[in-house]
């Protein structure tokens, strides 16, 4: 099926770009949503099937993937919004859509990557089609945004490269040349320590920027906060996925090594600096934007701490990015509808939301109690099996360190959402303000309540995809 897809996307995305009527644009969109839909639901009907010696349809591939359906359906029907919102030539819509077909295209196959170089270049496609959206508004900040975007994201993905190199002189004395992810698992044994702490170095490295983890995570807070809504949600859930399937999968290996734990010092580290950054930024952020994006940086800091405390904390880890990838694009979402009343992205030029906009006001609500992990959020659930696991783990100084860390995130993201809801804006025009129907934020509310049904009352499917993709790693 990857063998019809991928040309057809390109495809698509070609056509995309170079038609310019509005009414044949659209007809693509909408075709390629029915397209990546089909593409999903077959995948998961034929699991662990291996296509064209490189793909291989693993429980971890098919769970993301069909995450990724069902927030990339949902960013398409935004993307037309904000096109319709907003005074867009021809060629700037044909673009826009042209690079969100491709970005989901090549994150989606990523997911499905058996192979440590094949999912290096999906990568890099990622952060090409991520660069064209970043850079939509064709202004200085958006050049300023993209050119930092490319500049971190290349230092990342040379990094890659080089644990690639390192990985491939820690099979030199074995005569195995095959770098897919099953034959690394196979002969791990045969691995030489040396070469492969290098190489996990520089791998983690280098995926923590899409990751939007420490040290790497500053390519991604502008991406988010420079790209249209639309595309920021879609690099603040499924592109960060992309990013921990790629140090999931080498995990998986050193997982069966010496080295394992050296290698969760390391992640531990960095998962604990990047909450604690989240902390510093979230606490004196006045930029809404910026503000969701640093949220994620906090998200993905647990998610990898459950991943290195081990048990039932790598359960929870994957949980935690699915449940994630629904929450955090509600935000984004609805900030569409945010600056179309405010005409601004400053927690000072805001306010007295729930007047103007109550769906959306109720949207903002619920997701930053769902984004807090409070009761009765989804995250809520993952985040605890987190917390235990550091605690049986006994990462207690860690466990308490970071419990501190996320009070004080709580009570900084929530000044600034009570204030953009309900303290009064200093300055507004109120006879300016556009009429939002409420039906455009349904889609946030079924995100939202989604990832409370995910985490509370989960599928058997569901669960047994998380189960599968668990044992990828050592029992």
């Amino acid at each position: 099926m990857i063998s019809i897809f991928l040309p057809g996307a390109i495809l698509i995305s070609a056509l995309l770009y170079f038609n310019r009527n509005k009414i044949v644009n659209y007809s693509l969109v909408i075709f390629y949503a029915l397209f990546l839909a089909t593409f999903a639901i077959y995948q998961a009907f034929h699991q662990n099937s291996t296509e064209l010696g490189f793909f291989k349809s693993d429980a971890l591939g098919v769970l993301l993937l069909l995450t990724l359906a069902i927030v990339a359906i949902f960013a398409l029907f935004h993307g037309y919004r904000y096109i319709a919102t907003h005074d867009e030539s021809r060629k700037s819509r044909s673009l826009f859509f042209s690079a969100m077909t491709m970005l989901i295209t090549a994150t989606g196959v990523a997911y499905l990557s058996n192979h440590i170089a094949v999912t290096w270049i999906f990568v890099e496609i990622t952060t090409l089609s991520a660069s064209v959206l970043i850079y939509h508004h064709r202004n200085t900040q958006a050049l300023e945004g993209v050119w930092k975007y490319v500049f971190i994201c290349a230092i990342s993905i040379t990094f890659v490269f080089i644990g690639i190199l390192f990985l491939s002189l820690s099979l030199k004395q074995t005569g195995v040349e095959d770098l897919s992810f099953d034959s690394l698992r196979d002969n791990y044994a045969q691995l030489n320590p040396f070469w492969l702490r290098l190489a996990f170095l520089f791998i983690f490295t280098g995926f923590t920027a899409k990751l939007g983890l420490v040290p790497m995570y500053t390519a991604g807070i502008d991406a988010k906060d420079k790209a249209p809504a639309p595309a920021g949600a879609l690099f603040s859930s499924v592109l960060m996925n992309l990013g921990f399937v790629g140090i999931y999968r080498f995990y998986a290996i050193v997982a069966r090594t010496e080295i394992l734990p050296w290698a969760n010092t390391i992640i531990l580290i960095a998962a604990f600096l990047s909450v604690f950054v989240a902390t510093v930024y979230m606490t004196r952020i006045k930029n809404i934007k910026r503000m969701f994006a640093y949220s994620g940086i906090e998200h993905m800091g647990l998610v990898m701490l459950g991943l290195a405390a081990g048990g039932i904390g790598v359960y929870a880890a994957i949980l935690h990015i699915v449940l994630h990838a629904f929450v955090k694009p509600s935000l984004f979402f609805q900030f569409n509808q945010v600056y179309r009343v405010y005409h601004s992205k400053s927690i000072y030029d805001v306010g007295n939301y729930f007047k103007y906009n109550r769906a959306g006001a109720i949207v903002l609500l619920l997701g930053f109690i769902s984004s807090t992990a409070m009761p009765p959020s989804g995250l809520f659930v993952s985040e605890f099996l987190i917390f235990q696991s550091l605690f049986v783990s006994h990462h207690l100084i860690i466990l308490f360190a970071v419990l501190i860390l996320l009070t004080m995130i709580i009570w900084g993201f929530g000044s600034n959402m009570f204030k953009l809801l309900f303290t009064p804006p200093m300055i507004i025009n109120e006879a300016k303000i556009p009429k939002i129907s409420p039906w455009e934020s349904l889609s946030q509310y079924l995100l939202l309540a989604f990832a409370v049904y995910l985490a509370y009352n989960p599928p058997m499917y569901f669960v047994n995809l998380i189960q599968d993709a668990v044992k990828l790693l050592p029992q």
